[in-house]
Formats: C-alpha cells, sequence, structure tokens
C-alpha cells in the first residue's frame, strides 16, 4: 500500500532552501519510505510513529510522521543534526 506524501507549512519552506543534490538525494528515500514507511532501524526513540532519514554524508536529517488510520506520511522537519535541533523542530511541530 503506497503512502500520500504531506509537508507541514514550515518543513515545506526547510526543503525549499535545500540544495537541488540534497532534495534529489531525500526524495529517492522518500519514494522508497511511501511503500514501506515503519523502518525499525530509523524508528525515533520515544515517539510514536516518528521516523527519520538520514544523509550521513551531508549530516541532513528529515523527520516524518506515518498516519496509518489516514495513510499519509507528513514530513515534520528538514535540517542539519547538529545539536539535535532538527528533533526538536519536528516534537514541537508535532504538536502544532
Amino acid at each position: 500500500m503506497t503512502y500520500k506524501l504531506d509537508f507541514k507549512k514550515s518543513a515545506l519552506k526547510e526543503w525549499k532552501k535545500l540544495g537541488s543534490t540534497l532534495q534529489q538525494q531525500f526524495k529517492k528515500k522518500l519514494i522508497e519510505r511511501l511503500d514501506n514507511p515503519h523502518v525499525p532501524a530509523s524508528k525515533l526513540s520515544g515517539a510514536d510513529n516518528m521516523y527519520k532519514i538520514k544523509l550521513r554524508q551531508s549530516g541532513y536529517r528529515l523527520v516524518y510522521k506515518v498516519e496509518d488510520d489516514v495513510i499519509i506520511v507528513t514530513v515534520l522537519a528538514v535540517g542539519k543534526r547538529e545539536r539535535n535541533d532538527v528533533y526538536r523542530k519536528a516534537m514541537k511541530r508535532l504538536d502544532d
């Protein structure tokens, strides 16, 4: 079953600021995740149905939430891992 992709407004702004190379790398991984979004190795600890996509070489992370009841993957935050900022942003936006 393929999930639909959605972006939080603020995450979409972050996405648009990325260079085209980073966007393409994330896009490739997102397409894979839409078919199988529940990847145990990428699950965020302490958060239900939240996962990450890592681009190790560049240090960027994309955090998304899976909503099984409506079959949607929502991107919450995109950014560098530095000081876990991207994860804090994602947790904050989860409540918005």
